[in-house]
């Protein structure tokens, strides 16, 4: 950083509708996995932190929940912690991913989300993601459409899948923040604690591997973390797993034809789900992990405000 440079630090809100990205973006952003991802509307259930520290300055990134139409205690919970954040912030990164069709619109969606910022009134960008899926020629015509819906301090075009622009989002955002010292220590990455991590871990292969009417109605809680043997033994080469962390989690759904699902023809589908949270778990927490899941029934529970509680959404 020269002498002229100014260090600079603040929040910006990863704020749009579901499925455009934000997850792949803030991933893409930190270099790590923070975020799940899958193909299903609503993954992101919280707003989830990831930050990014360069000698220049730092940006603390806010996933959030898909805003949509809210049906339901859950997704009115959902939509409530996407704005909160954006009210919060310093800045909002309003995602859009390109429309289907050659001729651009602004979905009734959109243009409903950028009401509620019209009203939040933070200075907001808009990121267009995955414009790996689209000639370049659309682009312009979609950008001037949407400069004429609201006055946004920057236009920035990503690929979060391919990485594409995703280097110069990060100047572009650092250069709107104020100037000011650091916000977290030089080496933290996230606030998520490691249980919860393995908890959107086992989610992430239950939505995977699934069908479509599951996802809405699971949870997952860890009951035991034990790292009583997580210290790898004397003489373990660099790089290689360390010790074992033993894992029991529960995984929550509303119906009993649901966890028939889950756990599938003679316990395989849970077996399935098990071995690949298992593995995904092992590379975060760089250690052998023994993983017991169980499924459990909680009638309603995403209807019930008793019943989100239960499951950590509060």
């Amino acid at each position: 950083m020269s002498p002229q440079q100014k260090h600079r630090a603040g929040f910006a809100a990863l704020i749009g509708r579901p499925n455009v990205g934000k997850s792949t973006l803030l991933n893409a952003l930190t270099g790590e996995k923070i975020a799940i991802v899958s193909p299903k509307p609503q993954t992101t259930r919280n707003r989830i932190l990831g930050v990014v520290t360069r000698p220049e300055g730092q940006v603390a990134f806010l996933d959030t929940p898909g805003i949509h139409q809210a049906k339901g205690e859950l997704n009115r919970y959902m939509v409530e912690v996407a704005l909160t954040a954006a009210e919060e912030v310093d800045l909002v990164l309003f995602l859009i991913e390109p429309p289907a069709g050659e001729t651009p619109d602004v979905s009734p969606g959109n243009r409903a989300v950028l009401e509620r910022l019209q009203k939040i009134g933070k200075p907001t960008f808009l990121v267009i993601n995955k414009i790996d899926s689209i000639p370049k020629q659309q682009l312009l015509p979609l950008i001037e459409l949407y400069r004429h819906q609201f006055p946004f301090a920057e236009v920035v075009p990503v690929s979060a899948r391919e990485g594409d622009g995703v280097e110069h989002l990060y100047a572009t955002v650092l250069s709107h923040l104020p100037e000011g010292e650091r916000l977290f220590d030089e080496d933290m990455l996230t606030d998520q604690q490691e249980r919860v991590l393995v908890s959107e871990y086992i989610r992430e292969q239950v939505l995977r591997h699934c069908r479509q009417e599951i996802p809405y109605s699971t949870a997952v809680m860890v009951d035991v973390f034990d790292e009583s043997e997580r210290e790898p033994r004397p003489g373990t080469p660099p790089g290689q797993l360390g010790g074992l962390i033993r894992i029991a989690a529960s995984i929550y759904v509303e119906r009993d034809s649901q966890k028939a699902i889950i756990i599938g023809k003679k316990g395989q589908m849970l077996k399935v789900i098990g071995t690949d949270a298992r593995k995904s778990v092992q590379r975060l927490l760089g250690a052998h992990v023994y993983l017991d899941l169980r499924v459990r029934v909680e009638p309603r529970w995403s209807e019930r405000p008793e019943g989100l509680k239960k499951l950590g959404y509060e």
